[in-house]
């Protein structure tokens, strides 16, 4: 009983709708500076994200990008990171749409960690 009580909470939880807005309003789970340009960095994200997500969405943002990585079985948002120009590299802000959920994927943490400097 208990594991058909959990399996259709993680079906809610993972199948629920959200859009780009909703997931910028979420708290950040890595706000961080890199030495790479805004460019560099989402080109990092885009070639580390390659297999295990479909093509992220890399717009025009403030002086940097806005990358909106979709879920992992559907085109709607994961994550969406912002890429912003300092004046020595990058600000990144990862704000994640499942960010309270400890089982959640870490493909676009682990990700968005590596490209800081590798």
């Amino acid at each position: 009983m208990k594991k058909a009580a959990v399996c259709a909470w993680l079906a809610l939880a993972l199948g629920g709708c959200a859009n780009v807005a909703d997931i910028e309003k979420t708290h950040e789970t890595m706000d961080v500076i890199s030495g790479k340009s805004p460019k560099d960095y989402a080109a990092c994200l885009a070639q580390r994200l390659e297999s295990s997500r479909a093509p992220l969405t890399i717009e025009d943002y403030k002086g940097g990008y806005r990358v909106i990585v979709p879920q992992k079985f559907s085109s709607s948002p994961a994550a969406v990171i912002l890429v912003t120009e300092r004046s020595s590299g990058s600000a990144i802000k990862v704000h994640e749409r499942l960010s309270n959920l400890p089982l959640r994927l870490h493909d676009v943490r682990n990700a968005a960690t590596a490209c800081i400097s590798g």
